[in-house]
């Protein structure tokens, strides 16, 4: 039996994969779409600071293992064992790219139930968002999350 749950997304951004993978390693290119600063670029073994425009926090992100356009992997659990992203790309005949995550390490139980279904729903949102920057050039993220800045 499984014991842990994860969290997965999908999508096909219409651009080449070096394009997307510098704009989800490079905190300059994620701040039109997804966070609002980062302390740096993600590197296997660094640890960087994210922070998003709707938390006052800052969230530690250390690079497990990037490889250049094909794997980004990093844990941003702050120190608790094993919320491990993993992120997949795949060149296509046409110069797209296919986007496909992966957070795993949530329990099985009601409460990690209750987070995969909550991290599903983020890492569509960030495939969303990093499709209509790349595609468009618009920040989707723009106001979108106001209402949670008065969540306590």
């Amino acid at each position: 039996m499984n014991k842990t749950l994860s969290a997965k997304a999908s999508i096909q951004i219409q651009k080449p994969i070096e394009q997307v993978f510098d704009a989800i390693i490079s905190p300059e290119k994620m701040n039109h779409y997804f966070i609002e600063h980062g302390t740096g670029q993600l590197e296997t073994g660094k640890t960087v600071q994210w922070k998003f425009p709707e938390f006052e926090d800052k969230f530690p992100v250390t690079g497990q293992q990037i490889n250049q356009n094909e794997y980004i992997s990093f844990d941003w659990s702050g120190g608790a064992e094993g919320m491990l992203v993993e992120i997949f790309l795949e060149s296509q005949a046409d110069g797209s790219t296919v986007v496909r995550i992966k957070e795993s390490q949530m329990t099985a139980d009601e409460s990690g139930i209750q987070q995969a279904i909550g991290q599903t729903e983020g890492w569509a949102n960030f495939l969303a968002c990093l499709k209509a920057y790349l595609e468009y050039g618009i920040n989707l993220r723009t106001g979108a999350f106001d209402f949670m800045k008065n969540i306590k």
